[in-house]
């Protein structure tokens, strides 16, 4: 999927949810994963995070009810029950990289994982 057609994709997104997508994670989300499947990252403490392609990001925030639970922030990713977020609400958006048990959404704060997407982990090919 050509990078355009991704970025579009995500601005009718931001729209149609009123946030603002981090500059970073469009980027990494636009270049790096695209449509692929899996996209995997491996963390410095040897985790491995899946991170959720173009197709997959909209319809993972439905099924956990993200923005019905916690309205700021978008889930981009998972390790088992542990989920990964970027900060979107608009004019305030962050690219920090979150992450909590997504059982404890709603009653626990979120933990600070990386100053953005490309300090998380490094891609497994």
């Amino acid at each position: 999927m050509e990078k355009k057609s991704i970025i579009e994709i995500l601005y009718i997104l931001e729209k149609e949810m009123n946030i603002k997508f981090p500059s970073l994670y469009v980027r990494f989300l636009s270049e790096e994963v695209q449509d692929k499947e899996p996209y995997e990252l491996i963390t410095e403490k040897e985790e491995y995070i899946y991170i959720y392609n173009i197709y997959d990001i909209q319809e993972r925030n439905d099924v956990y009810s993200i923005q019905n639970i916690e309205p700021n922030y978008f889930l981009i990713g998972q390790d088992g029950d542990i989920g990964y977020f970027i900060y979107v609400k608009k004019n305030n958006e962050s690219d920090n990289i979150y992450s909590l048990d997504l059982g404890a959404l709603g009653s626990l704060e979120m933990n600070k994982e990386a100053t953005d997407i490309y300090h998380l982990g490094k891609y497994i090919e």
